[in-house]
């Protein structure tokens, strides 16, 4: 934008050159029939274009300033409309839900101690409720996070890591698989990242129990990490069945299951969970993905 400013004053400039090299007798100066030297007449289309430019400059850049502030507070109206739809959206379904797991309980019996048809309904209707449950949780967290502050404080990685894995191994299927953490000790430790511990445990922690859920019995699943740049990059990797090319798009989207989730429990919040605390951190989070090979997620943290 700076040098849209010294070309605008390029007329005027070429008008003073002129002035200084007439006066100088470097150059003829006849009068023109306007009764003026050349140069002078020169001079005051310079000053008269360098104004129009300049003008038309300071024009632009107001117009663009006003549509950056409209898009900004646009965008703000945006989010907040969002927040409200996931606090209303999670009051909405409070209460039902409350009544079905009170309804439940009230049953006292297991699901055995009836007929088999009984018994199998209320062990639907259980899962769903349980499923519900972890949805309004989850809707709950989407909200929450976009205005709560964050308590920074710095975090070894490592050990963020470390936790996340052991706590991962008490999935169902996590025996199942063959899981490995690999982070950096030599010749220095990974450097801390200044955040909330709480909240990136919580997207590490989404991003691998994702891997164990869609992956198979027998399937390798790495947990690594590494310096990058100004900050750290983790990347959780599986050789799962891989996401097809037009769904990864989608994948971030909020409430999104694709084809390879059907069957499978989740509330469809969790990579927006993900990406959100990704980016409250000034980060960023990404995947690569081949169908039949498997699929890496890579969550990039700053550390300064």
């Amino acid at each position: 934008m700076k040098w849209w400013w010294l070309i605008a004053l390029i007329p005027v400039a070429l008008g003073i050159t002129l002035v200084l090299l007439a006066r100088g007798g470097w150059i003829e100066n006849p009068n023109l029939y306007l009764r003026g030297p050349v140069s002078e007449v020169a001079l005051l289309g310079g000053v008269l274009l360098t104004a129009l430019a300049a003008g038309s400059l300071y024009l632009g850049a107001r117009a663009r300033r006003r549509r950056e502030t409209e898009l900004t507070q646009l965008e703000a109206r945006h989010a907040e409309e969002h927040r409200r739809f996931l606090r209303r959206l999670d009051h909405e379904l409070k209460n039902p839900l409350t009544a079905i797991q009170a309804g439940l309980a009230n049953l006292g019996a297991p699901s055995g101690a009836y007929a088999p048809e009984t018994g199998t309904a209320l062990d639907s209707v259980r899962g769903q409720a349980l499923r519900l449950s972890r949805l309004a949780a989850d809707l709950r967290k989407l909200a929450d996070l976009e205005t709560r502050p964050l308590e920074r404080t710095p975090v070894n990685v490592a050990d963020l890591l470390q936790e996340v894995v052991e706590v991962a191994q008490d999935h169902p299927k996590a025996p199942e698989r063959e899981l490995t953490l690999t982070v950096p000790r030599a010749p220095w430790p990974l450097p801390d990242v200044n955040g909330d511990p709480d909240l990136l445990f919580l997207a590490v922690h989404n991003l691998l129990t994702n891997a164990i859920k869609f992956t198979q019995p027998g399937d390798r699943i790495e947990v690594r990490a590494q310096e990058d740049g100004a900050g750290v990059l983790i990347e959780v990797a599986d050789t799962g069945p891989g996401i097809p090319a037009d769904e990864i798009p989608l994948v971030w989207e909020e409430l999104y299951r694709g084809q390879g989730a059907r069957g499978i429990p989740g509330s469809g919040l969790g990579l927006a969970l993900v990406r959100a605390i990704a980016e409250r951190h000034g980060g960023a989070v990404d995947l690569r993905s081949r169908e039949g090979q498997g699929t890496v997620f890579a969550l990039r943290l700053p550390t300064g």
